[in-house]
């Protein structure tokens, strides 16, 4: 059986936790906060905070195998919302995701002392090693799920973007971690038995460890498609970028591709918040352009059926959920290979795949589809066939495979 945990359980480790369920695997699920949104709490909160805690729900499933730590996690969404960090500062704040991060691992750890050896241990980055640590010493399975690519090729990555793009250099966030963080993270790979990712470009990222792992490849879905009428092409280019804004993102080039095209061709709309509060190109960004901090998951599926182009030139992704998610509404994507772009993208029929930091290829893309409106359409129709065989059932099915594999051996 499996004991899985996850601070914060995003779509892809609801996902993981169903599949194991569905699958009798599943022992327990350890995370933060299990909502329930029928209990009569969620009737009587502020929209604001209902929206946050409905983020944090399961299948009914997943939810009756729930173990929850809430304090720590509530104290640090309410303060957010409240805008006092004072207590969530990187790693060092009592209410960190860090902080979070390693009291749930403590907990798992102890409740492995209950677990007999057959149990597998199912856990992700930065919330792994004291589970990992006392799974070793019972015998118990250890599954690693890696969502994004290795921290070193993220460094190196992010030093060269930083002497590229130096205006954008506030909103490359993903170089704090402290030697200490980053030697935990290694161990927690170390310990891995198997490593999972969901993509081939994380996978690559890999080779600057020193050490070698047993990795599987294991795509995320999307949700279902679109079955309404594509929107034409008519007038203006329609371009959507969806995501945090910022460097890792590749923000920079999107921008510079829809200027090189010029505006009187296309209209660009940036879905995301801000990466960083103390940058003037990206301040400069969102008072140009059309901005939407925030929507509900139903409402950014709608805003990508209602844009012609998805782009998604980031330098450094696990997957990019939102690749299936744009061409389940039959939306094409150009993005670049350090995403899943190539597992899931037949270049030049359902979307494209053009270089990192390449505005001006970006720009002939654009270009290209803004002046063959019918090219576009039968694109659009080839992402939406494409994301039906890209489901979560698909990626349930997958994982499944991969633990009882893993635990049968």
């Amino acid at each position: 059986m499996i004991l899985m945990s996850h601070p914060v359980g995003n779509e892809n480790v609801r996902q993981a936790a169903l599949g194991f369920a569905e699958a009798g695997l599943l022992d327990q699920f350890w995370t933060t906060i299990n909502w329930d949104p029928d209990s009569p709490l969620d009737r009587v909160l502020p929209d604001k905070i209902r929206r946050t805690l409905r983020r944090r729900t399961y299948p009914p499933t997943v939810r009756k195998r729930t173990r929850a730590l809430p304090f720590r996690e509530t104290a640090r969404l309410l303060l957010g919302a409240m805008n006092v960090g004072s207590f969530s500062q990187h790693e060092t704040g009592w209410l960190s995701i860090d902080a979070i991060s390693r009291e749930l691992d403590r907990h798992i750890a102890e409740e492995l002392s209950s677990k007999d050896a057959n149990t597998c241990v199912y856990a992700y980055e930065d919330c792994a090693l004291e589970s990992f640590r006392a799974a070793e010493r019972r015998g118990q399975t250890r599954i690693y799920d890696l969502p994004i690519g290795y921290w070193r090729a993220a460094q190196r990555i992010f030093s060269d973007e930083r002497e590229r793009e130096p205006e954008w250099s506030a909103t490359l966030t993903g170089t704090r971690d402290s030697a200490e963080k980053l030697a935990w993270k290694d161990e927690e790979l170390r310990l891995a038995q198997r490593v999972v990712v969901a993509s081939a470009f994380t996978q690559s990222t890999l080779s600057e460890s020193p050490a070698k792992y047993n990795v599987a490849v294991v795509p995320y879905g999307g949700p279902p498609v679109h079955e309404g009428d594509l929107l034409n092409c008519a007038g203006k280019l329609r371009i959507l970028f969806a995501g945090s804004l910022g460097q890792r993102k590749g923000l920079s080039y999107a921008l510079r591709a829809v200027e090189m095209i010029g505006r009187e061709h296309c209209e660009l709309t940036l879905l995301g918040r801000m990466a960083a509060n103390d940058c003037p190109v990206l301040d400069a960004a969102v008072r140009r352009h059309r901005w939407i901090p925030t929507l509900s998951h139903a409402e950014v599926l709608r805003e990508m059926r209602e844009h012609d182009i998805v782009l998604f030139p980031s330098l450094f992704e696990g997957f990019g959920l939102v690749i299936t998610e744009a061409m389940s509404q039959g939306t094409p994507v150009i993005t670049t290979p350090h995403t899943a772009g190539p597992d899931i993208i037949d270049d030049g029929v359902d979307g494209f795949i053009v270089p990192i930091r390449s505005a001006e290829t970006i720009a002939q893309k654009l270009d290209l589809l803004a002046s063959e409106p019918h090219r576009l359409q039968a694109m659009k129709m080839a992402a939406r066939e494409k994301a039906r065989r890209r489901t979560w059932e698909n990626y349930r099915r997958q994982l499944v495979a991969v633990a009882r594999e893993v635990m049968n051996s």
